[in-house]
């Protein structure tokens, strides 16, 4: 049987992959609504922002992985029925990312002008976005402690509650980016650190959401103030150790995403901005992608835990179907809406003609996105194996993308849009790897502890 008949499987693919999908967009879109709104105000502004918003896309990619390390965890636990140790995991987690938060909210007001100076040498680009930074760096404890708990969610299947989160910092963020980035309606005229307001209020909102939800509503996981008092290290050991191949999978795609606008911006300011838009744009479709990854990791996981391997076998041959439908889905649609959003920006022509051939890049190694990430990250690191994730990532961006894209910037001089092909030509190759891995079943291993403390 190549696809499962079981209708149970796809009710909860499906509802998971759309309320995850729409949560996703709502949050890229607070990002796509500081760069349009941005854009519209100054090219310069937009590009200070970008310069930022690199470190703040590693800084989001490493508190994800500590989110996913979670989820994989977690939802063996689910599919076990057990909550409590659900529970002390969580706990680990929010240490993790709390953590994390601290830390850079301490370099980057250390040293501020040097860290958006690796992004840019132009004096105009950095002022900007020190000034985005000075305000947005008290959102990075919001943002990890909010992810991370919408993270503990997913793990019991709760995800509604993120989808809500992120409409209401949506609408929050845009209406104060509309009030103070150009000073409508009689509001002061603010540029960037209008948008880094509109963002903070947006992440602090977000927070207060979530935590009563957990205090109020939440009927699954019932923390309570034991809880978060009696530790069990075990456990705690047990996620710290799961989640390093997590956290440098994270690094090392977070970075060599930072590396990419260090390269491309070493390249030209225009570069720079195009790289920007082109991104951002590609984000919303990509998560699709990510739905299907987040979707499948959880199922996969609670498959995994109740130990029924035909029932794995099934899912896993249905779950490559559907991605390779996403994968078309992705890149024709980029390829029809393109030249539509790129019309919003008040760019140069060179600057839109740019975004244009990125976008035409990121059409085709989009495809390869959406089919090898949910397997990746879904299936084979969903059912355990974290370790091959790392090492394909590890190989693929540091052993191949990233030597051959510096020389191709600053060696052969090749034009950014080649560059750019060969700084995302792993997404194409990587297909191959995940198919194999995917589809020989080595990768299932179960984190569960037997004597971990049980409802």
């Amino acid at each position: 049987m190549l696809l499962t008949k079981d209708k149970d499987f796809y009710r909860t693919f499906w509802r998971l992959f759309f309320m995850i999908v729409l949560q996703n967009a709502i949050v890229l879109s607070v990002n796509l609504a500081d760069n349009l709104m941005i854009g519209g105000y100054s090219e310069t502004a937009l590009a200070g922002v970008a310069a930022v918003n690199s470190l703040q896309f590693l800084f989001q990619q490493l508190t994800i992985g500590i989110g996913d390390a979670l989820v994989t965890m977690g939802s063996q636990y689910w599919g076990q029925g057990r909550t409590a140790p659900i529970k002390q995991i969580g706990k680990a987690a929010l240490l993790a990312s709390a953590l994390l938060g601290v830390l850079l909210f301490v370099l980057t007001s250390l040293f501020p002008y040097q860290i958006v100076g690796l992004f840019s040498e132009t004096a105009e680009i950095v002022e900007m976005g020190v000034q985005y930074l000075s305000i947005v760096r008290w959102t990075y404890l919001l943002f990890a402690v909010s992810s991370t708990l919408l993270s503990l969610l997913r793990t019991v299947e709760i995800v509604r509650i993120s989808t809500i989160v992120s409409a209401v910092a949506l609408v929050t963020n845009c209406s104060i980016n509309y009030l103070l980035i150009e000073g409508n309606l009689g509001a002061p005229e603010l540029g960037v650190r209008g948008a880094a307001i509109g963002t903070l209020i947006a992440r602090t909102l977000e927070l207060c959401i979530i935590l009563a939800y957990y205090v109020f509503i939440d009927k699954r996981l019932r923390v309570r103030k034991d809880d978060l008092l009696k530790t069990d290290f075990s456990l705690f050991r047990d996620y710290f150790k799961h989640c390093l191949y997590f956290v440098m999978v994270s690094f090392i795609f977070g970075s060599s995403v930072a590396l990419q606008n260090v390269i491309l911006g070493n390249l030209s300011d225009s570069a720079i901005a195009a790289n920007s838009i082109a991104s951002t744009l590609f984000q919303m479709l990509k998560v699709m992608a990510v739905g299907a990854a987040s979707a499948t990791g959880i199922i996969i996981g609670k498959t995994v835990g109740k130990g029924d391997m035909q029932k794995l076998r099934e899912y896993v041959r249905t779950f490559q179907c559907i991605f390779l439908c996403i994968s078309l889905v992705t890149g024709v649609t980029l390829f029809i809406i393109r030249s539509f959003i790129l019309n919003f920006y008040d760019l140069s022509p060179e600057t839109y003609a740019m975004a244009k051939n990125f976008l035409l890049v990121l059409c085709i190694t989009g495809m390869g996105t959406a089919y090898q990430m949910p397997v990746n990250i879904g299936i084979v690191r969903g059912g355990g194996d974290s370790k091959f994730v790392f090492i394909n990532d590890l190989i693929s961006i540091w052993g191949v993308v990233l030597p051959l894209s510096f020389l191709g910037a600053f060696v052969f001089n090749w034009d950014p849009t080649i560059v750019l092909f060969c700084l995302n030509s792993d997404q194409l190759f990587k297909c191959v790897a995940a198919a194999i891995k995917a589809n020989r079943y080595k990768w299932v291993k179960k984190l569960t502890r037997e004597t971990a403390n049980a409802d």
